[in-house]
């Protein structure tokens, strides 16, 4: 059965470039998100990454699937030896001067309902701390760093 998808929507004191370039610039997503060993803006770039508990590691597996330079990028987001396959979506509006970022992240019904770690609730949590708080600060923290 499918379900909603969560989306998120943040307002970053910042232009799109600077956002687009914490999204897609391993370096910073590395201070931000997740410790990526390689990123490419790219479709058919695939990219893995291992997040999770203290308790639990999953290894994630992502393939960008679109991607509209500076304003869209879309990818796959599965876990190493579990059912299930999601899709995460990237999208940036400018908002006079300040960038409006939505986060849709569909799919999530695919994942096993036997893990209580792939929980929607869990994903809802996460999607939160990370772009409502730990890219909005670290973009708009760079950007009065550089001015």
């Amino acid at each position: 059965m499918s379900q909603q998808p969560i989306i998120k929507e943040v307002i970053i004191n910042a232009p799109k470039s600077k956002v687009w370039k914490a999204i897609t610039d391993k370096d910073q997503m590395r201070e931000w998100y997740f410790d990526l060993a390689e990123f490419k803006p790219r479709v058919g770039f695939k990219f893995q990454f291992e997040g999770g508990t203290e308790d639990k590691k999953y290894l994630h597996l992502c393939e960008i699937t679109e991607v509209e330079e500076g304003k869209k990028l879309t990818h796959s987001w599965r876990y190493d030896g579990y059912e299930g396959n999601s899709f995460v979506t990237w999208e940036l509006f400018d908002e006079n001067g300040k960038t409006r970022l939505k986060l849709t992240h569909s799919g999530l019904e695919t994942f096993p309902e036997s893990n209580p770690d792939l929980a929607r609730k869990n994903f809802e949590m996460g999607w939160n701390e990370i772009i409502g708080t730990s890219l909005v600060n670290f973009v708009e923290r760079n950007i009065s760093e550089n001015n």
